[in-house]
C-alpha cells in the first residue's frame, strides 16, 4: 500500500464568525470500492478548522495515519493546511481492506468514517483491446457506410458500452448508414463492467466531401465613395484554398484598396471581401473560388454603381440596390417610407418625387 494524504483544494471563503465557530464535516467521507492493485481514494471536507488539527487512521484502531512507520515506496504525508483532505491509498492489496477515519481533535474528538471493500483477483476492470477489434481515427467520404467498434476486456466480462459524443449510444458498434458531414467529430467510447474504474478511448471521425460555395448576394449596388462588404460562405473537408477574383483575371488580396477576412468554424469557413472605397474600376463581377483534393467550387456577385441623385436620398444604413431604374412600388404618396430587401441587404430610402 502506498498511503499520501493530500489537501489540493483552497479553503472556503472566511465569514466574520468563521473564527469562533467549532469545526465541523461539510459532507460524508463515503465508502470505496477497488480492485487489487488499483487505487482508492477518501475526502474529507472540513469547514472553520481553525486552531485544530485533522488526521487519518486506518481500520486498525489507535494508528494515527500522520505517524505510520513507512518504507521503501510507501510514503505518508499531511499538508492539511486548508478544508479539504485526500486520502490516496495505491497499490492496494486485500489487507488493504476496512474502514478509515478522517477526526478532528476536538474535545470531545469528531470523525467521520469511510470504509473500503477490496475486489478479489476474480474480479478485473475493463481494459480496451486495441488492434482491429477497437476502431482507429477514420477518414471517410460522405455517404459510405461506416462502423465503429469497441471491445473491452475485462472481469465479468464489460457488458456496458457507450459511444458518446452529444448522445449516447449504448452498444459496442456504433453503425453510419451513408455518413454524412454532419456526423464528423470525435467520439468517446467508454466500456464497464462494475469494477471500477471505467475504461475509455476516443475516435475521431473525418468525413470528406468536395467544397461548396453559397454567396450572400448574387446582385449589389453601392454608391461611390462607400464601403462594400461581399460575404460567401464554404463548406468542405479537407481544408480548402479560398480566395476571390474580380472579372475572372485579378485575385484580391489584402492591401491598400481591399481587405480579406476569414473565419473558420469545423468544415465550414465564412469568407468576406471589403473594397474600402468603391470606385468606377471596382464595377464588375466578383467570384469566391473554394478548391480542396476533392474539387472546387465557386459563387459569383455582381457589383454595380447607384447613382444618388436629388430625386432619391438615403436616409438608413444599407449597401445594396438590385438594380437602377427601378419603379416605385404602387401606391406610393410622396414623402413615404420604402423599404426593399435585395437579398439579406436592406436599404431604407425616402421617396420624394411625386406622380
Amino acid at each position: 500500500m502506498t498511503a499520501t494524504i493530500r489537501s489540493p483544494m483552497p479553503s472556503l471563503p472566511l465569514t466574520p464568525n468563521s473564527f469562533n465557530a467549532a469545526p465541523a464535516f461539510l459532507r460524508p467521507v463515503g465508502n470505496q470500492t477497488a480492485a487489487i492493485g488499483r487505487e482508492a481514494v477518501f475526502s474529507c471536507y472540513v469547514r472553520n478548522i481553525g486552531k485544530y488539527k485533522a488526521g487519518g487512521c486506518s481500520s486498525t484502531p489507535g494508528i494515527p495515519m500522520g505517524i505510520y512507520s513507512v518504507s521503501g515506496s510507501n510514503q505518508v504525508m499531511d499538508e492539511g493546511v486548508n478544508c479539504t483532505w485526500r486520502l490516496h491509498i495505491r497499490h492496494l492489496k486485500k489487507s488493504d481492506e476496512g474502514c478509515y477515519m478522517c477526526q478532528i481533535n476536538t474535545d470531545p474528538m469528531i470523525a467521520e468514517l469511510g470504509c473500503l471493500d477490496i475486489l478479489g483477483k476474480s474480479y478485473i476492470p475493463p481494459d480496451i483491446v486495441y488492434g482491429d477489434e477497437t476502431s482507429k481515427d477514420l477518414s471517410v467520404s460522405e455517404g459510405e457506410n461506416v462502423t465503429l467498434n469497441c471491445q473491452a476486456t475485462g472481469t465479468p466480462k464489460p457488458r456496458s458500452y457507450n459511444f458518446q459524443r452529444l448522445e449516447i449510444y449504448n452498444e459496442s458498434k456504433l453503425h453510419f448508414y451513408r455518413v454524412d458531414r454532419q456526423q464528423m467529430g470525435v467520439y468517446m467510447c467508454i466500456a464497464s463492467n462494475d469494477v471500477p474504474p471505467t475504461v475509455s478511448k476516443r475516435v475521431t471521425l473525418e468525413v470528406n466531401f468536395a467544397p461548396t460555395v453559397q454567396v450572400r448576394s448574387q446582385l449589389l449596388g453601392a454608391p461611390l465613395g462607400t464601403r462594400v462588404q461581399l460575404e460567401c460562405s464554404i463548406e468542405a473537408h479537407p481544408n480548402t484554398i479560398n480566395f476571390w477574383e474580380r472579372n475572372r483575371t485579378e485575385m484580391l488580396l489584402d492591401g491598400p484598396r481591399y481587405e480579406v477576412h476569414e473565419e473558420r468554424s469545423g468544415y465550414q469557413v465564412d469568407i468576406t471581401l471589403v473594397i474600402k472605397k468603391f470606385t468606377e474600376q471596382d464595377v464588375g463581377t466578383y467570384v469566391c473560388i473554394a478548391t480542396n483534393s476533392l474539387g472546387r467550387a465557386e459563387g459569383t456577385s455582381r457589383l454595380y454603381k447607384i447613382n444618388l441623385t436629388d430625386d432619391v436620398s438615403i436616409i438608413g444604413a444599407g449597401l445594396a440596390e438590385a438594380a437602377r431604374g427601378s419603379r416605385s412600388p404602387p401606391n406610393t404618396r410622396p414623402g413615404s417610407l420604402i423599404f426593399i430587401s435585395l437579398g439579406a441587404i436592406p436599404l431604407l430610402i425616402r421617396a420624394v418625387c411625386s406622380r
